[in-house]
């Protein structure tokens, strides 16, 4: 498996782009409109609604910015706690923190690597908002109890689903089960406009979507100014500057049009990863990913679990001496310097940062071609074999 002499150079991500890209963006510009709400805005906010089932879809500027949004539509106050899990990028907390409530971290599932009900509902006191459960890797948490618990408790649920498109729970598209649901169209995404995001708000609620609608248009009632409802708009509260660039909708359109063929490929290639590394599960040499059957996953990461991080470390050091550029991933919100200014205390979570030291990511991608994809597993086969 090599190219002339040398060992291939297998990049962590590629983008996969259709080739209407730049077709796009140069309508968008002979359009004469590119910043936000323009001919793509719409034409990739319809797109979304309909494949989504939801009743609103805000395209932002990034998943961040999808967070942020959310969090300001539930209205928290200082001393209002969320929960959410530890094993997540900063952006699920920093969310909540800017409005000066509390995250409050919950253990992991060790199997799904998504947060754990259980711990959870524990986790619950008079303070507690909303929960904000993540879907690692593009696989649905266990919503039913998540939603059963929130619902026994008078809670919200706001799915960070930022790894979640073209991914479902029971045949339901992540993000559309909770009260909102929050995507990322980040360059290492599925479906990628550079930076980008969306902030999708669930059926039957009328009220929240004239909050939302404010706060995206940085506090003012434009929306309603643009459907001729008032004859000009003004301050109405706090919001801030969430709307997605045209251009970047443009982008986003045509990464769109090929959603469900970037979906496939990336879970063939899931597949293949499956298939080659299962004897070394039987062997109790790694622990593969796990897809519940409530579960559709759309490939969006591969990892493996090592069992211990000594290996794990060798793995990754092994993979980049050979051209395979492999990554670790989240490390664990509550031990990070910033929760230690947050008064949280050390190994809290002891599934989460055992998971986070044997957890290793693997190379997957719809332009991954076969030969380098057999390339990473031939060279994972190898480090595996002295163990």
């Amino acid at each position: 498996m090599k190219k002339g002499n040398k060992a291939m150079k297998i990049p962590f991500n590629r983008v996969s782009l259709s080739g209407k890209e730049m077709v796009y963006l140069e309508d968008c510009i002979k359009r004469g409109l590119i910043s936000g709400g323009g001919y793509y805005t719409y034409a990739a906010r319809c797109r979304l609604e309909e494949y989504l089932y939801t009743s609103k879809v805000w395209l932002t500027t990034s998943g961040t910015s999808a967070l942020e949004m959310a969090v300001l539509c539930l209205d928290l106050q200082p001393g209002d706690e969320v929960i959410m899990p530890s094993f997540t990028f900063v952006s699920t907390a920093n969310a909540v923190l800017l409005r000066g409530a509390r995250p409050v971290f919950a253990e992991i599932d060790p199997y799904t690597l998504n947060l754990d009900p259980e711990d959870a509902e524990r986790k619950i006191s008079s303070r507690t908002r909303a929960i904000i459960p993540v879907h690692y890797a593009g696989v649905a948490c266990a919503m039913d109890d998540l939603l059963a618990i929130a619902a026994a408790h008078d809670i919200a649920v706001v799915e960070d689903a930022a790894h979640g498109i073209g991914a479902a729970y029971k045949g339901r598209p992540l993000g559309s089960i909770g009260l909102m649901g929050c995507y990322s169209f980040h360059g290492t995404k599925n479906i990628v406009s550079g930076e980008g995001g969306a902030l999708l708000l669930n059926r039957g609620q009328q009220q929240l979507t004239e909050r939302a609608e404010i706060i995206y248009e940085k506090g003012t009632n434009r929306s309603q100014f643009m459907r001729g409802e008032v004859d000009r708009y003004t301050w109405q509260g706090i919001g801030s500057s969430f709307i997605m660039a045209d251009l970047l909708a443009a982008f986003l359109y045509a990464q769109l049009e090929r959603l469900e063929e970037i979906t496939r490929a990336r879970q063939q290639r899931f597949a293949i990863y499956q298939q080659a590394f299962l004897p070394y599960q039987q062997q109790e040499k790694l622990q593969l990913p796990y897809v519940p059957e409530y579960a559709q996953s759309n490939g969006h990461l591969y990892h493996l679990l090592c069992p211990t991080q000594a290996k794990r470390d060798e793995l990754l050091q092994s993979l980049r001496e050979q051209g395979v550029e492999a990554s670790f991933h989240f490390i664990p919100l509550h031990s990070s310097p910033m929760s230690r200014r947050l008064g949280y205390g050390k190994d809290e979570l002891p599934v989460t940062e055992e998971i986070s030291r044997r957890l290793i990511r693997l190379p997957i991608y719809p332009d991954l071609s076969e030969d380098e994809q057999a390339y990473v597993i031939e060279k994972v086969q190898e480090c595996l074999t002295g163990w």
